[in-house]
């Protein structure tokens, strides 16, 4: 086992290697290292916090990991790779931060024919009419489980991720290394103190700086989060439960079950709102969005679970239609920012490309 762990640090020698430089060592920014690594290339890390940072807009216990892109079965099929990925890299990287344990949806009945067409144009495995977890869902729903899906489990992902890293020969890691500007043309890279570091390709993912280093257009968002431990009387049904998503009176809630050190974490888009920045948080009160969270029907007894905490979570979209989209800026230059659970979860693709566009700069 150890031989094989040293096999897959060592670089290929026969494979140009090319330069690469990851600003922002969050989810995309540390996967892309590690792939960028795998493939032989030597990579440099540059981030302003510590490596893995916890105030990352990727920091959170765990994020959903779903295939299923309704309406869209060729993207279903990229996301599956995904999932695939995914379980690679947790024997790769030796971190259990992946817990298949499906994910459910609530979607309403006259819309089920449509989701069930979509997975099976994609060949995902899925459920109709699935249990639901002790969950609200919105009335004339029906349940929809993906079974090739679940729960990564984000803090042990950066860590694990992280660690691998700083173990490999290839691999620099620089964390209190403040970003002032980046060259679309030439790899190059200014750091504040005005150190340059230059690089055959440059993949910025540095969240909501993003905009300001490569001119991305990033809209920042800000949700309240509430973790909880279930009672007594609900804990075996939790135990092993789904992901559950599609929930509350409005449709907009999730559920995270409890597992892997995880607690349940609850959360909703009516609790999203658009910030400047990510300053600030620390003094914002979350208790009315707490509140509001509550009170939004993802758990209809509420009351008989035990609060652990409430926190503000950011993440980054692009600012022309929310996505997460990887974006090409310049001939060195390529952009990325987070966004939420989904960008969490499609940080495998990301690093993929990038990869491959190390490859044709080292030609």
């Amino acid at each position: 086992m150890a031989g094989a762990d040293r096999r897959s640090r060592r670089a290929p020698a026969t494979r140009a290697a090319a330069r690469v430089l990851v600003v922002g060592a969050g989810v995309t920014g540390l996967l892309t290292a590690v792939e960028c690594a795998l493939a032989g290339h030597r990579v440099t890390v540059l981030e302003r916090g510590t490596v893995p940072d916890p105030a990352a807009t990727s920091h959170d216990q765990h994020r959903a990991l779903r295939t299923l892109a309704v309406g869209n079965p060729g993207r279903s099929r990229e996301l599956a790779g995904a999932e695939r990925r995914w379980r690679e890299l947790a024997a790769v990287l030796g971190g259990g931060f992946y817990r298949r344990v499906g994910v459910v949806t609530a979607w309403p009945r006259e819309r089920v024919a449509e989701v069930l067409a979509c997975a099976r144009a994609a060949g995902l495995p899925v459920t109709a009419e699935a249990e639901l977890p002790p969950v609200g869902a919105p009335e004339g729903t029906v349940a929809v489980r993906e079974e090739a899906a679940g729960v990564l489990l984000a803090e042990q992902v950066l860590r694990s991720a992280a660690a691998w890293l700083a173990g490999h020969p290839a691999v620099e890691l620089r964390p209190g290394c403040e970003v002032a500007a980046v060259s679309a043309d030439d790899g190059r890279v200014r750091l504040r103190g005005g150190e340059v570091v230059h690089g055959d390709l440059v993949l910025v993912a540095a969240g909501p700086w993003t905009r300001e280093l490569a001119g991305h257009p990033v809209v920042v968002y800000r949700q309240t989060m509430l973790y909880l431990r279930p009672p007594s009387a609900l804990a075996a049904r939790w135990r092993g439960a789904p992901a559950a998503g599609g929930l509350g009176a409005d449709g907009r809630g999730w559920a995270l079950p409890p597992g892997g050190g995880a607690l349940l974490k609850i959360s909703s888009d009516a609790v999203c709102r658009a910030v400047p920045g990510t300053g600030g948080a620390a003094e914002e009160d979350q208790e009315p969005w707490a509140l509001r969270l509550a009170g939004s029907g993802v758990l209809p007894d509420i009351e008989a679970y035990e609060v652990v905490g409430a926190r503000a979570c950011h993440y980054a979209a692009d600012a022309r239609d929310g996505g997460a989209h990887l974006a090409r800026i310049g001939p060195r230059l390529w952009s990325r920012p987070a966004c939420g659970g989904t960008g969490f979860a499609e940080a495998p693709l990301v690093a993929r490309r990038i990869t491959e566009a190390a490859r044709e700069a080292a030609a």
